[in-house]
């Protein structure tokens, strides 16, 4: 199947680095970051998970639970995470899903043809409360992710949920956010008390609601 945005992000059940899991209830309310790797003891997502477990405070912050999944199985995840946190100077809490049927990879897309017949693509998921998928991001093997990109989609997103905006090009938390056109400059001004600038009718810009 392809997963595409907006939709249910399928359920299932795995053994993880961390023990067996059901993947909507590890989620439960929080929100969900999801993160395919090629295999096990690769140089690229050996960054990666290190970089990510240091992201852990972030991460909570944000009521977000982080999950990696490999195509390899339980015993060589621990192994490798071992060398992760050694190498990266880290320490992963984060469960690794086993996957050496390729079960979930092939329930979330993530065997490209094109790229490989057997292996995982570097594909990442963010997967809102109500576990629908909100952000798709898929990477060459050759590219290492850029996690401060995710925390920052992250924060867009968390910010929409809750207030009636969109972020412009760029957009780091703390800065000016963009009035959607479906409201009215009129509108715009009483819901945003801090001030509305408009650029253009369809362009305005007010200061991040929750600063």
């Amino acid at each position: 199947m392809s997963i595409k945005l907006g939709d249910t992000a399928p359920d299932f059940q795995a053994e993880t680095s961390l023990g067996d899991i059901k993947f909507h209830e590890f989620l439960g309310d929080s929100w969900g970051i999801l993160f395919s790797h090629p295999a096990d003891y690769t140089p690229v997502c050996t960054t990666e998970l290190g970089y990510t477990a240091k992201l852990k405070s972030e991460f909570d912050k944000r009521g977000t639970k982080v999950i990696a999944l490999s195509v390899d199985g339980v015993e060589d995840h621990q192994n490798w995470i071992k060398d992760i946190n050694e190498t990266q100077n880290t320490d992963v809490q984060f469960p690794v899903i086993a996957d050496k049927n390729r079960r979930i990879s092939e329930l979330y897309d993530f065997i490209h043809p094109n790229a490989s017949l057997t292996a995982t693509v570097r594909s990442l998921l963010i997967i809102d409360p109500g576990k629908k998928v909100r952000l798709i991001i898929t990477y060459p093997a050759s590219t290492g992710r850029n996690f401060n990109e995710i925390l920052r989609v992250l924060d867009s997103l968390q910010l929409v949920d809750s207030h009636k905006i969109a972020t412009p090009v760029n957009w780091k938390n703390g800065e000016d956010v963009i009035v959607p056109p479906t409201i009215s400059t009129e509108e715009a001004r009483k819901i945003f008390p801090k001030g509305v600038t408009e650029v253009k009718p369809y362009l305005r810009y007010t200061p991040q609601p929750n600063t």
